[in-house]
């Protein structure tokens, strides 16, 4: 994203872990062995472009062995309605206190066409996104319903 922001290309590249990846010795194979021909496919397929909010992409290798992956498909982000994250206060051996952020089941099934749907069958997903955070559908709304 700062890299995007910056005006450099930019793709994030993350492991998607799970039971599957569990019992492998190199749970990061699949990520491994696609890595660079994801990064080929992507900036084949993406033209440089300018502007205030450039494109970058988020790769997200699934939870299996490489032998299992089925390919990459282009994504939408997904949701999980039921992943809830925890923090957890903890002390290190040090003595210092930090905290341990926990995700829930990351492994529920969500929209199809999404990151999730596609690494929860066994593609690499490639996300096409910008940093743009604005809900531009409820700019307007909003601005009606201030005071003058």
């Amino acid at each position: 994203l700062e890299a995007a922001l910056q005006g450099l290309p930019a793709i994030a590249l993350s492991q998607y872990l799970g039971p599957r990846t569990a019992d492998l010795d190199d749970p990061f194979e699949a990520a491994a062995k696609f890595g660079a021909d994801t990064i080929r496919a992507i900036l084949r397929a993406t033209p440089p472009r300018d502007g205030d909010y450039r494109l970058f992409h988020s790769v997200n290798f699934p939870p299996v062995a490489a032998a299992d992956v089925k390919g990459m498909q282009a994504t939408v982000q997904g949701y999980r309605r039921d992943a809830n994250f925890s923090v957890e206060p903890h002390f290190a051996p040090s003595g210092r206190k930090f905290l341990w952020v926990r995700g829930s089941n990351q492994h529920n099934p969500t929209e199809p066409g999404s990151d999730v749907a596609a690494c929860l069958d066994g593609y690499i997903s490639i996300t096409p996104m910008r940093a743009d955070l604005t809900a531009h559908e409820d700019v307007a709304p909003l601005q009606r319903a201030l005071p003058e």
